[in-house]
């Protein structure tokens, strides 16, 4: 089965036992309705494709756990999506090209279904861990430790609302903390040495961090599905601001260049090289990356 069937798999086997379909004792309608909405149909699924990445280059031993990883890696991420186009946020009335989950089901049903995508991302990884429980705790921690404070995605929220901000730390914790998660849960949940596998996930983090930057200023709505001219309309720091589009997009250059030199020694070093290279260049917008080819 293929990296994409595999996770979108995984996910819809944890939404479904959140909503009770799978028990036959359901929750709130339209609670149970929204959880589904914000995690399909699917995005890039960027994250838990590194995490499958990783996890086969070190030669994964339990797919099942593998996929439980990269499913609560990517149930973060869609939770992360929810709060940040909250009005008290971004204030964003689309994401992936339809209504945002709190212009479909109203802010209060958006907050809760944050929350709950947050705590069924623990249980996801709880629920697979039967067959390997000496890889649970590694796995809790590194994916808690990319949520919570003090370098997690709720602090790099939290920057947004102070009067100074480091460009660097900011993006790390905003972006980049999903993705070192993604690295080093792939690698535990192999059962491999999880944490020389963290430098790659930051460096790919901050690539796609320049990335958005650059998708912000360089794409239409409908190119990316969701809206545009962000950073500029609430100040919020990016690279295109600091560099300009030609010196962001040399940056995304080098960034990628350098996770690709990060990767730990593991049996399928050369083909994760191809495919973080792949990754890297799909990330920026059509007419740019023909240019920077």
């Amino acid at each position: 089965m293929d990296a994409t069937s595999r996770i979108e798999r995984a996910l819809a086997a944890a939404v479904a036992r959140a909503q009770g379909t799978d028990s036959g004792r359901g929750g709130p309608p339209r609670l149970a309705e929204a959880l589904h909405y914000a995690v399909f149909p699917r995005g890039a699924r960027i994250r838990p494709r590194l995490c499958l990445a990783v996890a086969m280059a070190c030669g994964e031993d339990d797919p099942g756990l593998t996929d439980a990883a990269a499913a609560s890696i990517e149930l973060l991420h869609c939770a992360s999506l929810v709060h940040d186009d909250l009005p008290c946020f971004d204030d964003a009335d689309i994401r992936r090209g339809k209504p945002s989950v709190h212009k479909a089901f109203g802010e209060q049903i958006a907050v809760l279904a944050g929350d709950a995508l947050i705590v069924l991302a623990f249980q996801t990884l709880a629920w697979a861990a039967a067959g390997a429980p000496q890889r649970l705790g590694i796995l809790v921690d590194t994916v808690g430790r990319s949520v919570g404070m003090p370098r997690g995605i709720t602090a790099g929220q939290a920057w947004e609302c102070e009067t100074e901000i480091d460009l660097a730390e900011y993006q790390q914790e905003k972006t980049g903390a999903l993705f070192a998660a993604a690295a080093v849960a792939g690698a535990a949940a192999a059962g491999a040495v999880a944490e020389p596998w963290r430098l790659l996930g930051e460096r790919l983090g901050a690539a796609y961090q320049v990335a958005d930057d650059i998708r912000d200023v360089a794409c239409a709505v409908e190119e990316i599905g969701k809206p545009v001219g962000q950073d500029q309309a609430h100040a919020r720091p990016s690279a295109v601001a600091r560099h300009g589009l030609d010196g962001a997009m040399r940056l995304l250059k080098e960034l990628a260049e350098g996770a690709v030199a990060s990767i730990p020694d593991c049996p399928g070093a050369v083909e994760l090289r191809a495919h973080i290279l792949s990754e890297s260049q799909r990330l920026l917008p059509k007419q740019l990356a023909q240019r920077a080819a």
